[in-house]
């Protein structure tokens, strides 16, 4: 009897085990499919706003590499003339610099190094007319610390920059280009109008 009693408590609970395990069993191999039915709608928009914002970083690089290019070229030119000037004053003789618009370079005159440009930038020169033959125009500063004088304006895309060098002291300035206003100079042109250009320049 005490056996039958055994029997009788185990026996529902190994059968009713049976189903329970199934049923655990049926869950966790269906649960894989509903994985790979496809992106949720939030998986989708997290997506896209990722590509969205690596796109608006990689537009924002190539116009910060434009900037930085042209800024970095306009102050290399600034510093060559700037080494001229010295190099005038320290031996009493005249130094120039020549830029020649076909192959994007400048030099020094005495020096025999060629500095190229990036092709990418266009260049233009307003110097005095006996500093400029064929593609190539010069701006010279001699001993007393003056010079001819003159604008080298640099352009890339939206970017420009503006080289600018006083005919009198020989001091050298960069600045950035700013649009004309209605029925009004360049702000550039105003600032140094009379201070840089001589009545005999001509630009290039």
């Amino acid at each position: 009897m005490a056996y039958r009693v055994g029997a009788d408590l185990f026996a529902p609970r190994l059968c009713s085990s049976v189903p329970a395990r199934a049923r655990r069993q049926g869950v966790l191999a269906k649960s894989p499919l509903r994985r790979s039915t496809g992106f949720s709608l939030i998986e989708m928009i997290i997506v896209l706003l990722i590509s969205v914002l690596g796109f608006a970083a990689i537009s924002s690089n190539m116009s910060g590499n434009e900037s930085t290019k042209i800024q970095a070229a306009a102050r290399d030119i600034a510093s060559a003339l700037r080494y001229a000037h010295g190099q005038a004053l320290m031996s009493r003789q005249p130094v120039s610099i020549a830029i020649n618009l076909d192959d994007n370079s400048y030099r020094v005159s005495n020096r025999d190094k060629v500095f190229e440009l990036p092709t990418e930038i266009d260049v233009s020169l307003t110097v005095a007319e006996e500093e400029l033959e064929g593609g190539e125009g010069s701006i010279r500063f001699f001993g007393d610390g003056s010079s001819t004088g003159g604008r080298i304006t640099l352009e890339w895309g939206k970017q420009r920059r503006q080289i600018d060098v006083n005919w009198i002291t020989g001091e050298v300035t960069i600045s950035a280009y700013m649009p004309a206003l209605p029925n009004h100079k360049d702000v550039a042109d105003v600032e140094i109008a009379g201070a840089y250009f001589h009545p005999d320049f001509v630009s290039v």
